[in-house]
């Protein structure tokens, strides 16, 4: 194992301060592992916009967790995780551990050249977050009481971020998972509707959801003045890959990590108990 001994090495999480990289910080560092977190704010820096940052970071780095912002799907990703990769069998790194998005070829292709790149990998191909709904772009349409999102009633098995992490620090710190591409999803299909209606129902509050049109939603977040490059990435994710294409359930957590996934109840339980969704004067 990995882990047993003095044998722990230095592990790179690269979006440490993201949704998954954050939770996978946390948890080596619970675990006394050695890990240097890749940001742009970091004591030794690393910016994706900038490679002349990426020798420093990689310098000394047994196992590197990519989470890639803001998404692999993006233009230039590609040649983007080639040069990462490659840089970092010649920095001597052993283990690839790649965040990448369920039903995203751009993704799937960026799969292919971790899997190609020399050394040992493990692929995380994961579901639509659970945590959207708290921590990202839906938290204020929730706290207002009004999400307008365009798509209709295509199934998403919505998947826990702390389920991505465990896995992640799984890979990162046990043999077995060298060579594994673990589909991560929750253990049923909602709809964003759905979801939106549990959450409701939990806080006791009224949330409305509308189905709007994607020219509809593009001018909505125009106005809120979010980024270009967000606005396709959204575009993109919405039109693109909510197609019902990922409207199935897979067992990668239960393969990875012997349990069953989170399911969207619990994450609500868990998230309000953080204090989630509260709403302020």
């Amino acid at each position: 194992m990995k882990n047993q001994g003095n044998t722990k090495k230095q592990i790179l999480v690269l979006g440490g301060t993201g949704k998954t990289g954050s939770r996978v910080v946390s948890k080596l560092q619970q675990m006394d592992w050695p890990v240097r977190i890749g940001s742009r704010n970091a004591t030794i820096p690393f910016d994706w916009n900038d490679q002349g940052t990426w020798p420093a970071a990689l310098q000394g780095i047994d196992s590197v967790y990519i989470s890639y912002q803001p998404d692999l799907a993006v233009p230039g990703a590609t040649d983007t995780i080639r040069e990462l990769a490659n840089l970092a069998i010649a920095k001597g790194v052993t283990h690839l551990v790649l965040l990448s998005g369920r039903g995203e070829e751009e993704a799937q292709a960026c799969e292919k050249i971790v899997m190609n790149a020399g050394t040992n990998w493990t692929i995380l191909r994961a579901s639509w977050f659970n945590q959207n709904f708290n921590e990202g772009y839906l938290l204020d349409p929730i706290l207002y009481g009004q999400v307008d999102l365009p798509v209709g009633d295509v199934p998403e098995p919505f998947v826990d971020v702390d389920d991505i992490a465990d896995v992640a620090v799984a890979a990162l710190t046990q043999d077995g998972h060298a060579g594994q591409l673990y589909e991560l999803t929750g253990p049923r299909l909602l709809t964003f509707r759905e979801a939106i209606q549990e959450i409701a129902a939990a806080l006791n509050r009224p949330v409305q959801y509308q189905q709007i049109s994607m020219d509809d939603y593009k001018a909505m977040m125009q106005e809120y003045q979010i980024p270009d490059d967000y606005i396709w990435l959204i575009s993109y994710l919405f039109t693109e890959v909510l197609d019902g294409r990922n409207a199935s359930l897979t067992d990668g957590v239960q393969r990875a990590l012997g349990r069953k996934p989170t399911d969207f109840s619990e994450y609500i339980r868990k998230a309000i108990a953080a204090g989630a969704w509260q709403v302020t004067a």
